[in-house]
């Protein structure tokens, strides 16, 4: 019970202390809001161009809020040696760590909605199948989010983890089927794409909103899920390595 109450005490600071601050709802929610008006109306080829769009805004949507929060939220405390007091919690490291991206994850799935929100008014979705849909969301925000986590661990400083995180985040733009397939690629790039984790949740976003997937729902959950886990475990070993050792 102490172990739970320590991590939702974990996870309410957090909430306090960075999530709920305005430069984290600007670029949480409100750039996620710009981001989607910008290309709805750059698609140039009226409502029906919106649903052929729509699973990569959603995606990058996800992925820049969770990797912008942890940025903020775990290379902060440990550059202000905060992160040294939380470490006396009665939990374990991976409780821990799991409590401190918890939010960026609920984040996430929020900032999937938010393009949701606006199509709605635009386009019908009623085609859409919320059954693939939500787990999509959910597994490309915890992918994000462990994404986020390797790269703050493995830098000092917060503005280094913002240049890091666009290291990965603008070459997934073009590389990971978001908005035109990777079919087109050339042959050289295709195995890049199949080697990042958002290549599988745009996947499970182009099925559930459009179809056609180029992968099954359940080899692109387990794919997601394997990189999820495996993103988990090194950045608890850099953790253990660089922080604690």
């Amino acid at each position: 019970m102490k172990r739970w109450i320590a991590f939702w005490n974990i996870l309410a600071k957090d909430f306090r202390t960075y999530y709920l601050k305005p430069p984290n709802i600007s670029w949480g929610l409100i750039f996620p809001l710009a981001w989607t008006g910008m290309f709805f109306i750059k698609s140039g080829k009226g409502l029906e161009s919106i649903s052929s769009i729509l699973p990569g805004v959603i995606a990058l949507s996800i992925l820049f809020g969770t990797t912008s929060l942890l940025a903020v939220t775990v290379t902060f405390e440990k550059k202000n040696r905060s992160f040294e007091r939380l470490l006396l919690a009665p939990i374990p490291l991976e409780l821990l760590m799991l409590a401190k991206t918890s939010g960026a994850i609920l984040f996430g799935v929020v900032n999937a909605f938010v393009p949701i929100l606006m199509a709605v008014f635009l386009i019908d979705l009623g085609h859409v199948d919320w059954l693939v849909f939500v787990p999509a969301v959910f597994l490309i925000s915890v992918a994000s989010t462990f994404l986020g986590l390797f790269i703050a661990v493995a830098v000092s400083e917060v503005f280094e983890a913002q240049t890091f995180s666009n290291f990965f985040r603008f070459p997934m733009i073009f590389l990971c089927g978001l908005f035109f397939p990777i079919s087109t690629l050339p042959v050289f790039l295709k195995p890049l794409s199949y080697a990042l984790p958002l290549t599988y949740g745009a996947d499970m976003l182009h099925g559930a909103i459009h179809g056609g997937n180029m992968f099954s729902v359940p080899i692109d959950m387990a794919i997601l899920a394997a990189f999820c886990a495996g993103l988990f475990m090194v950045s608890l070993g850099n953790i253990r390595r660089r922080w604690i050792a």
